[in-house]
């Protein structure tokens, strides 16, 4: 075997290694994460981030985001909501990175890699800006499809920043509607 395939088997197994420690830490500790609400923004960075870099195991954090509305502001909730919950979403890509023979047999996949191939970044905006439990296999596509993480990410980004500020108007609105705020 050439050094070239070593290094991307070594490549691939950090990938994957990455993803289940994360996956595994954020299980054990997702109790403690109500605490980071009381850290503002930074916080609710913490929070999304942990929420969405598992890959398959749903952590609820919408809810939490669509809280902090009724106490913060839902544009910077959203931006820094987004940015967490966007470099969360890259455990899903390295995922897709890293065990590409694992997963392309599961046929929710195959329709996710054509999708992403035929879409590219439509298909990532569109998918981060609606909360649905198949993000982390788009994200999987996307990184199978050595799709550029930058691209990736900014991709990303943009739609989760959209449905965190949905979210956190509508807790705002909710908010305002009960007379928390």
């Amino acid at each position: 075997m050439t050094k070239s395939k070593w290094f991307q088997i070594g490549i691939r197994i950090f990938s994957i290694g990455f993803v289940i420690a994360i996956t595994v830490l954020i299980v054990i500790f997702h109790s403690k994460a109500a605490g980071f609400q009381k850290y503002g923004y930074p916080g609710i960075f913490v929070l999304s981030f942990l929420t969405y870099a598992t890959v398959i195991v749903p952590v609820p954090g919408l809810l939490v985001i669509s809280a902090m509305g009724v106490y913060f502001n839902p544009l910077l909730i959203a931006l820094s909501a987004g940015l967490g919950a966007a470099l969360g979403q890259l455990t899903g890509y390295l995922a897709g990175f890293g065990s590409q023979p694992v997963v392309e047999r599961v046929q929710i996949y195959k329709r996710m890699v054509e999708w992403v191939r035929k879409n590219g970044p439509l298909s990532i905006l569109i998918l981060a800006a609606i909360p649905n439990p198949i993000f982390d296999i788009t994200g999987a596509a996307a990184g199978a499809l050595r799709m550029p993480v930058l691209k990736f990410f900014v991709w990303t980004w943009i739609g989760e920043t959209i449905k965190m500020l949905l979210f956190a108007y509508f807790g705002s609105y909710l908010g305002s509607f009960f007379g928390f705020s």
